[in-house]
């Protein structure tokens, strides 16, 4: 004779339990009533039961609100959570959870707040009561209340100011849930924007990662005040505006230009940022960069190209620049140029002869990263093949390596490759030796 409910439910064979449900959903009536029970273990266990049933079991709120004042705190929390878990259809708890923000025990505060958040429906009661709540002692509660708010949604639009406030909470995982809360209540949230922005300056980075989302998320209403914070003194709050007018890929070009001359800020890392937001920007950037080039301290040239490449293919109006920095830049900015230009200038001939005359250079970094991106953008029928063969017999270990990849890529066979790329199998660096033999396997090479 199999075991009754109130058995499975005093040895807390919750999954039993469950997998009989699923069988007969009948029994849901029987569970409900055993949140009557006398003893403690069958209470807790039915009303946990049904929070793992979810909206199936939506016929017993009544009764688990009932449990809601039960003497034992652990059945009171335990009901709170498993209205949380039945989910929307639990909206006539609402009142009664509400009330429970104000419990003596913290986890009961911290469960209600959780199953608010879970019902998702946002009353005017419940806001009053959640609102006072983001001044609860302990954090932990004040995080689930003000997460609760954000999944309201637009109807807790009016929680903002107080959303606000705790944007400068001791807690830095308060501070971030109001960042991400603000986000999600939508565009109406503009209103904080002067307050999302001093939070720039938040000495925890995880907290302003979530305010530069925000001001993200808001958009075209947040650029005029984030271009003014371009000019703060505060060097955090600066890289927090350029990034984010990144992330918006601002394309008018007062707002390009605005972030292009934070490339020549006096702070490394605000210059730094300027590069990757007008990366990030794309095609629309390509003049800025380019204008910015020739005023830039050496560091900044290497990082202007850099964020050239990164754009990739769109950036082909950067190649008569970026052949030009090849032939009369610096060194860094010469092996940068070769580097961008395997990203940008697929079977672009211009570019091509100036990489197989960059095999020349005098400098070995340059003449590696030619040689690598040769083997990105040649076609087979190319004049860097035989420059590339050449290139073999490099006295730097370094170049030899990058030509032997090169070859391979472009997957061009002869006797005269397979034979130099043959010489190389007993090169005296194994890393020369092996890029040979994968280049022979590639072309079909013995």
């Amino acid at each position: 004779m199999s075991a009754s409910l109130e058995e499975l439910l005093r040895d807390a064979k919750v999954e039993m339990v469950v997998a009989r449900v699923e069988k007969d959903p009948s029994i849901i009536k029987e569970l409900t009533e055993l949140l009557g029970h006398e003893v403690r273990s069958v209470r807790f266990n039915a009303a946990l039961t049904l929070g793992e049933l979810g909206e199936t079991a939506s016929e017993a709120v009544s009764q688990l609100v009932v449990c809601l004042e039960d003497e034992d705190w652990s059945i009171c929390r335990e009901a709170a959570r498993s209205l949380g878990k039945i989910g929307e259809s639990a909206v006539d708890s609402i009142p009664s959870l509400s009330k429970l923000l104000e419990d003596n025990e913290v986890s009961i505060r911290k469960a209600a707040a959780i199953s608010l958040g879970k019902i998702g429906v946002g009353t005017i009661e419940s806001q009053y009561r959640l609102v006072a709540a983001l001044r609860d002692t302990d954090e932990e509660v004040r995080t689930e209340v003000v997460k609760t708010l954000g999944a309201m949604g637009a109807s807790a639009h009016a929680t903002i100011p107080d959303l606000i406030e705790r944007l400068r909470d001791a807690s830095w995982t308060v501070r971030t849930a109001a960042a991400q809360a603000i986000r999600k209540i939508g565009k109406g949230s503009s209103e904080a924007i002067p307050t999302l922005i001093s939070t720039l300056e938040d000495r925890d980075w995880r907290v302003r990662y979530r305010v530069i989302d925000t001001l993200v998320e808001i958009g075209e209403q947040a650029i005029p005040p984030l271009l003014e914070s371009l000019n703060h003194e505060n060097e955090i709050v600066r890289k927090g505006a350029v990034d984010a007018l990144g992330e918006m890929k601002v394309t008018e070009p007062v707002y390009i230009m605005a972030i292009a001359a934070q490339l020549s800020d006096s702070k490394e890392g605000v210059r730094g940022k300027a590069a990757d937001a007008l990366r990030n920007i794309g095609v629309p950037a390509i003049p800025a960069l380019l204008n910015s080039y020739e005023s830039a301290n050496k560091s900044m040239k290497t990082l202007i190209i850099s964020s050239l490449g990164g754009i990739g293919e769109e950036a082909r109006d950067a190649i008569p620049s970026l052949i030009g920095i090849l032939s009369e830049g610096g060194t860094q900015d010469r092996a940068e140029a070769a580097r961008a230009l395997g990203k940008i200038a697929m079977g672009e001939d211009s570019a091509i002869r100036a990489l197989v005359n960059a095999l020349e250079d005098t400098k070995v970094k340059v003449r590696r990263e030619a040689a690598l991106s040769l083997g990105k953008i040649s076609p087979v029928e190319s004049d860097a093949v035989p420059a590339l063969v050449r290139t073999l017999s490099d006295p730097k270990p370094d170049v030899r390596w990058r030509a032997a990849e090169a070859l391979g890529k472009i997957g061009k066979s002869s006797p005269e490759i397979t034979s130099a790329l043959e010489g190389l199998i007993y090169d005296e660096f194994d890393y020369v030796s092996e890029a040979a033999q994968e280049a022979l396997d590639l072309i079909g090479g013995d």
